[in-house]
């Protein structure tokens, strides 16, 4: 049986799971398992096959963003969750490696957001005067160097960082950090050549691109949720997958 994802909380009315990167969170092609909702719905089907049970996502990850999702069993559960989303009442922390040392131990960028209409690419987005307000918190965790063979012999800066956004639009962090001059690594849309993600889409992406992304995902990890439910503070997280820690910690795994 086919292991659909690692459960990080379940109870009743919530299931808290980990979605791993290049898993996009609705369906995009007929695979029942090529999608988290419809994991989801095999997994609610597993524990009671007599009944059809909808699962709800209260909110998404992007396909190549890693980390902690919050799934309703019912649809009541889903509209009283709907509204603590709503009002931002739920705080995210994310862990991003980024190319280069960033200067300022912490920060943060406030910068609107809107549609990038220069892009070739339909659904990016950009900094722009007009775009609605967007801000994002961020700390330096460390700051390091690795050699990359794809980008030269001699050791290339990086650094980890703690990422909390205030708001929630569309590729928040990513354009934010790119912004910032320090695009996160791996990211096709963002990194500074759009190409990368079209070849991706067209399926022409060449071994020689790969190697110079490093990751086969962007670094971005969903690592912490906390809101209050039902009178509790929940709060909880999960650790980011095995590639994403051996990079930053010296272990040699740059293809992994």
């Amino acid at each position: 049986m086919e292991k659909l994802f690692a459960i990080i909380h379940e109870d009743a009315d919530l299931l808290l799971v980990h979605k791993p990167a290049d898993l996009v969170c609705h369906p995009t092609k007929g695979d029942e398992y090529s999608s988290l909702i419809s994991r989801a719905r095999i997994y609610l089907q597993r524990q009671d096959a007599t009944t059809e049970r909808q699962p709800y996502l209260i909110h998404r990850l992007d396909r190549e963003t890693s980390g902690l999702v919050l799934i309703a069993k019912n649809p009541e559960t889903a509209r009283a969750l709907g509204k603590i989303w709503e009002t931002r009442a739920a705080q995210k922390e994310y862990l991003a490696i980024v190319h280069g040392w960033v200067s300022a131990d912490t920060g943060i960028i406030t910068a609107p957001l809107g549609k990038d209409t220069a892009s070739i690419v339909a659904i990016k987005d950009c900094v722009r005067p007009d775009g609605a307000a967007a801000e994002t918190n961020y700390t330096v965790i460390k700051r390091f160097a690795r050699i990359v063979p794809a980008l030269g012999p001699e050791p290339r800066p990086f650094t980890l960082l703690q990422a909390k956004p205030l708001t929630g639009r569309k590729h928040q962090i990513r354009i934010h950090l790119a912004h910032l001059g320090h695009p996160i690594v791996g990211d096709k849309l963002y990194g500074g050549d759009p190409d990368l993600y079209l070849a991706l889409v067209e399926g022409r992406l060449k071994q020689e691109q790969k190697d110079r992304l490093i990751f086969f995902c962007h670094a971005l990890h969903a690592g912490r949720l906390q809101f209050e439910w039902q009178g509790r503070n929940c709060d909880f997280s999960t650790p980011p997958e095995p590639w994403f820690d051996a990079f930053h910690q010296g272990i040699e795994q740059l293809g992994a």
